[in-house]
């Protein structure tokens, strides 16, 4: 009665939220206690304990009255049984959105003339699931499209293509999709490689004349994953190939997946009709998460190392790595290996001392790095966004400069206005002006935006 009351709870709540959040955040929660005075909710971790106390407790007291409980007051207490759902084989969300490499890949499969692959290519691994994936605003809308592709290969979105920032998951996401379909379909066959390692391999074809067994060996796939396409620009016997495998595919209905670091469109030399082909389905802008998911990856990630973080070591974390979560991942893993050496608890002295300041940007940015890192974004010479032309393709890159010099060092507008070889700061208040204007609508302002920082601060 008690399981039955608190699923009827969940299914009103999954109507009233994001899909993402509810299975990020009361998915895996059991009704413990239900009396007139109190209701006890059972939850994995501390950091979920702390989101439904902080955001969610209005939401469930309400939804508990429309089904007739009407407690004094509600609880949230950490409970095993939290981490178990009725059914694993659920997608659910409950680890960080990076874990450690599994040394374990998933079989490869095999090609049509009944030959392994080589034994060199890359394969999926094993932890890289939808359950071991935190979802929030950032990535909400890949994760929801990736599941879609999961449960309908070759389908709805087809093909499937994911871009953003190095280390935002972008790899376990797509892998997540390959095994999901594996452990659904054991004999689909599934193709993961990277650009990198299909160019080797598209040469060592050519070398020992096996293009015909190249071509099979990916046409072939029911669903192909390529992570890193931005590798295969500029190489045009490489594209041309892709565009027959991506065709031979797409006509048999067979899902192609893809990640990049820049939309289609914005990857310098790659053929205009790759470009168009991949807008066939779906494209989606994959962003960081913002500090709260960082927080419950950090709490996710440190649970399943059988450790219970206080709040202020995971909002020190989550700071300390604003940028690339294969470095979060790499920053709690030192602090967990740490602790477990030293038999201390992983309090804040500890993390203070073990990470220092993590990868926060560092304070000797200055604005000649900036305004040479835009420039080579954009791919103008220095000289001219320092000059006086006013061409479109110089004037963006300028004043995309001078927003960065505004929202990263905080520069007063005369100052900008100096740097960039201009003696009016009005120019520059203008600019930054626009600037911030398009960086909430325009995605390849928003892109460059990313991708400046991501270089400028990289460690």
């Amino acid at each position: 009665m008690q399981e039955d009351l608190w699923q009827a709870v969940l299914g009103e709540i999954e109507l009233s939220i994001s899909r993402g959040s509810f299975v990020t955040w009361f998915k895996r929660t059991r009704l413990l206690k239900c009396t007139d005075d109190c209701v006890v909710i059972g939850v994995g971790t501390v950091f979920i304990k702390q989101q439904m106390e902080k955001r969610y407790d209005e939401l469930v007291a309400k939804t508990l009255a429309n089904n007739g409980i009407t407690p004094k007051k509600i609880e949230y207490k950490i409970h095993a049984s939290a981490d178990q759902s009725p059914a694993e084989t659920e997608q659910t969300i409950l680890a960080g959105a990076t874990t450690s490499i599994s040394t374990k890949p998933v079989s490869q499969p095999t090609t049509a003339s009944g030959n392994t692959n080589q034994p060199s290519r890359p394969s999926l691994v094993e932890t890289n699931t939808f359950d071991n994936f935190v979802v929030g605003p950032g990535n909400e809308l890949a994760y929801t499209a990736c599941q879609t592709v999961a449960s309908d290969p070759g389908g709805r979105y087809n093909p499937l293509y994911i871009y953003g920032g190095v280390g935002i998951g972008k790899t376990h996401l797509i892998q997540s999709v390959g095994n999901a379909v594996k452990a659904k379909n054991p004999n689909a066959r599934i193709v993961y490689i990277s650009s990198e390692q299909f160019v080797r391999e598209f040469v060592e074809a050519l070398r020992f004349k096996r293009a015909h067994e190249f071509a099979n060996r990916y046409r072939s796939a029911d669903v192909l994953i390529v992570d890193d396409i931005q590798f295969f620009a500029g190489k045009d016997k490489i594209q041309e190939e892709f565009f027959h495998t991506f065709n031979a595919l797409h006509q048999a209905n067979k899902q192609i997946l893809i990640s990049s670091d820049k939309a289609p469109r914005d990857i310098p030399l790659l053929e205009e009709r790759l470009q168009s082909r991949f807008a066939w389905g779906m494209t989606i802008d994959m962003q960081m998460p913002e500090f709260e998911t960082r927080c419950a990856i950090v709490q996710t990630k440190a649970h399943q190392h059988g450790f219970e973080l206080d709040e202020e070591v995971v909002a020190y974390l989550a700071t300390a790595f604003p940028f690339s979560l294969r470095d979060l991942e790499g920053g709690i893993n030192r602090l967990l290996a740490f602790s477990e050496m030293r038999g201390v608890s992983p309090t804040i002295d500890v993390v203070m001392t073990v990470i220092g300041k993590g990868s926060a940007r560092p304070k000797h940015i200055n604005p000649k790095q900036i305004i040479e890192r835009t420039a080579k974004h954009f791919q103008v010479p220095l000289e001219d966004v320092l000059g006086s032309k006013r061409d479109k393709d110089i004037v963006v890159p300028r004043q995309v400069a001078m927003y960065m010099l505004r929202e990263e060092l905080h520069l007063s507008f005369p100052k900008i206005a100096l740097e960039l070889g201009r003696k009016d700061h009005t120019t520059a208040m203008h600019s930054v002006e626009k600037i911030t204007r398009e960086a909430a609508f325009n995605p390849v302002i928003k892109s460059a935006i990313s991708d400046i920082k991501e270089h400028l601060y990289a460690a």
